[in-house]
């Protein structure tokens, strides 16, 4: 019986190392994975959580414009050996970031949101994110 292939689940250090290149003992290994990645020549799955967990790092800490943040995450998102089932979810999430004042949990919901999936909130920017909404 065959193995199922890895996939590694890349945590937001690793991502932060690999794009900011700050870390002389890390960088470099998170380059190596990420171009193995870009290659397709390695599989990675990156959780949403850790898209939220990078925003507020390159936001809050390092004070990375949000244009740059969405571009540098999406062309990771991007790569080759990117093996997300909800890639295009988190992809539009991002451009609804980018594109809004909302932050990226309102983002991530609205993008999620369909008819048969109806986001709950009180939040009033779940209409401008076009979000699928009910209200209580």
């Amino acid at each position: 019986m065959k193995l199922p292939e890895k996939v590694y689940l890349i945590d937001t250090n690793i991502i932060i190392r690999y794009l900011l290149d700050d870390y002389a003992e890390f960088s470099p290994k998170a380059e190596a994975l990420m171009l193995d990645v870009s290659k397709g020549v390695k599989k990675a799955e990156i959780l949403d959580v850790v898209i939220v967990e990078c925003i507020y790092v390159m936001d809050k800490y390092y004070q990375i414009p949000k244009p740059e943040i969405v571009d540098k995450l999406s062309r990771i998102l991007n790569f080759s050996g990117i093996a997300n089932p909800d890639r295009s979810e988190i992809l539009y999430a991002l451009l609804k970031y980018e594109n809004s004042n909302a932050d990226i949990i309102d983002c991530i919901l609205a993008a999620r949101s369909s008819p048969a999936k109806v986001v709950v909130s009180f939040d009033k920017d779940m209409k401008k994110l076009k979000a699928f909404t009910e209200t209580l």
